[in-house]
This record gives C-alpha cells, structure tokens and sequence, in this order.
C-alpha cells in the first residue's frame, strides 16, 4: 500500500504518457521534478526501504526490468553511456535513476556529476515525449525476449 507521505509512492498516479512500463511490480516513468530527456525512476511499487528492503520477489525481477529499460534508453537516446545510479538518502523508497548521457556532456560532468545538470536539462515536453518511444523500445525488447524463448 503506497506511503501518503512518500514522494516515490505519489508516482503510482503518474500520467500514463509518462510511463514506459508498469507490473505487479515495478514501475518505470519520467519522474516528477526530474523530467530531463532520458531520465527515468525505475521504483518498486510497494514502499520498500532501500535494496535490502526488497522482499524475494522484486529482487528476482530488478535485474531484467533494469537490464531492459537501460536497453530501451540506450537504444531510443543512442547515448554511449545510460546510468543506473540508487542513493536512496532523499527518497528512502527504493529507486533508481536510469539517465541517460550525451556525447555534448563535458567530463566534468559525467558520472555522479551529471545530476548537477538537472536544472539546466528539464525539459518535460520532450521528456515525456522520450517516454513514448522508450515504452515501443521497451515493448520491443519484452516481445523479443518472449520470441527467442519460444523458437
């Protein structure tokens, strides 16, 4: 049951435009006050406290929902690097950023040291338009994965 006084819980009524995938599990979508090209919250649905609070379930699926949406970015962005960052100290319900990063992103500013581009990337038009094409990537990746394991 989502946490009223979380803000990862809040995304449960994210715009649907927003989103790339949602299961019984996981979710995954531009999340608010972060809605640079690219970015993404990849979060738990039920409000687990960091890694370790993910139950056998959620642990068992983190690593493909991950490897599948950094595809999905990868693949739409065409960047040659997409980050998958989790502090977990702002937000204490378990996350990670999937981001997303350019050739046009100087040195110093790769890495951690791309979160300090959050002001000057927002972009929420065209981060919400991303998604759209993400969620097809996505889609596609699913629908691959399903193909080979039948044939």
């Amino acid at each position: 049951m989502p946490d009223n006084q979380c803000l990862i819980c809040s995304m449960e009524e994210a715009d649907p435009a927003s989103r790339v995938f949602l299961d019984e599990l996981w979710a995954a979508e531009v999340p608010p006050g972060y809605e640079v090209p690219g970015w993404f919250f990849l979060r738990s649905r039920r409000h687990a406290e960091k890694l370790t609070g993910l139950d056998e379930a959620e642990t068992a699926t983190f690593g493909r929902h991950a490897h599948d949406l950094v595809s999905a970015v990868e693949r739409i962005t065409g960047a040659p690097a997409v980050y998958l960052l989790s502090f977990g100290e702002n937000y204490r319900h378990f996350h990670a950023l999937v981001a997303a990063r350019g050739d046009e992103v100087p040195p110093e500013s790769r890495g951690w040291a791309l979160l300090r581009l959050l002001a000057e990337g927002r972009d929420a038009p065209a981060a919400q338009a991303l998604a759209g094409k993400v969620r097809l990537a996505y889609e596609e990746i699913i629908r691959g994965r399903e193909h080979a394991a039948v044939g």
